[in-house]
């Protein structure tokens, strides 16, 4: 039977800009980009987003159980010293800062279901850089 997969994510996201850009402002390397809305003309925009992830945890490879909590302060730990910088970046490209979770749930039911929340540092801080909040989650297996 398949196991419960996770992982967590910070992005920026917006038109016309380029992701390099922001590594560059923010001084930090994100493990992922994409760069379409850089190249995307005004009559069609695109959206570009930059993106810091955790790696993705599964309950198969000697962990109990997707920790969401843990996920996301690995994520906070590494934005909380550049809060200022994510500010500037969000305010002169007019940037769309979110937290994300993207979950596979086993459909075994002998598996135990992930616990979905924040900690209140991480409520406070997405609060403060006006971040919003996306949950994805599907299905090992189509039923």
């Amino acid at each position: 039977m398949a196991s419960n997969k996770g992982r967590a994510y910070f992005a920026l996201a917006g038109y016309h800009f380029n992701p390099d850009d922001i590594t560059r402002l923010l001084g930090i390397e994100p493990t992922s980009v994409n760069s379409a809305g850089a190249r995307s003309g005004l009559d069609k925009p695109v959206i570009s987003s930059w993106e810091l992830s955790t790696d993705t945890v599964t309950t198969e490879n000697g962990t109990d159980e997707v920790d969401v909590y843990k996920l996301t302060d690995i994520i906070l730990k590494q934005l909380e010293p550049i809060k200022g910088e994510i500010l500037q970046v969000c305010k002169s490209h007019n940037l769309s800062p979110r937290i994300g979770v993207v979950l596979t749930l086993s459909i075994d039911k002998d598996e135990t279901c992930p616990d979905v929340g924040f900690g209140a540092r991480m409520i406070k801080f997405l609060a403060e850089i006006g971040a919003f909040i996306d949950i994805d989650y599907r299905l090992s297996e189509r039923i």
